[in-house]
């Protein structure tokens, strides 16, 4: 499917979601740059690039609250495929007015049946990253935006070890500290899945 990574095996998987339109550019660059620090830790990766995605608005139809499928037919159907079989969720966005984009708050609110149908995301751990046209230019807020959805849904939240996330400026290859915090945040999720994966969020054995 069109903006949509499948590598197929069975190790746990860490999914990262760029809520940008333009494809190629900052919130793509620096993603893959966190997903590139899941892969040296030793998980397997997937994307989903909203500029190369169709997905549409939710209209609270409440089809989702009766036990059904969501009747909108378009990408998302293979988004609720990678959400669920994900071990660790990144999102990365660049910030439009203060807060995520609305590609990727279409993304967050068609996530409702994963929510009313059993909290599919619970447990989850997520971390976000983004993206401004300046060091204090509503990174924070997005951030925000982000880790609410996250909670919303019951998931870990985890920060760069010091502060909220991934935060940087454009251009992004060129931000040394902006690169800095989100491979340190995408350090700090893989941290958290090994404790998972020993038995227990916060376990040491």
């Amino acid at each position: 499917m069109r903006g949509i990574s499948l590598k197929g095996d069975t190790m746990a998987m860490v999914l990262g979601i760029s809520g940008s339109p333009k494809s190629g550019r900052n919130t793509e660059y620096l993603l893959q740059r966190a997903l590139r620090v899941a892969s040296e830790r030793g998980y397997r990766t997937e994307s989903v690039l909203c500029s190369q995605l169709r997905v549409g608005f939710c209209t609270d139809c409440g089809e989702c609250g009766r036990g059904k499928a969501c009747p909108i037919d378009d990408d998302m159907v293979k988004i609720y495929e990678l959400l669920q079989s994900a071990d660790g969720i990144v999102v990365a966005s660049p910030v439009y007015f203060g807060s995520v984009t609305a590609q990727l708050k279409a993304i967050f609110d068609r996530t409702l049946p994963l929510r009313r149908q059993g909290f599919k995301l619970k447990d989850k751990a997520g971390c976000a990253i983004a993206v401004g046209g300046s060091r204090n230019g509503g990174q924070e807020k997005t951030i925000e935006a982000i880790h609410a959805w996250m909670h919303i849904h019951g998931m870990i939240v985890v920060g760069d070890n010091s502060h909220f996330g991934g935060i940087a400026v454009r251009p992004a290859e060129n931000d040394d500290v902006g690169i800095s915090t989100v491979e340190a945040t995408a350090s700090k999720l893989c941290d958290l899945l090994d404790l998972k994966k020993k038995g227990g969020c916060w376990s040491s054995e």
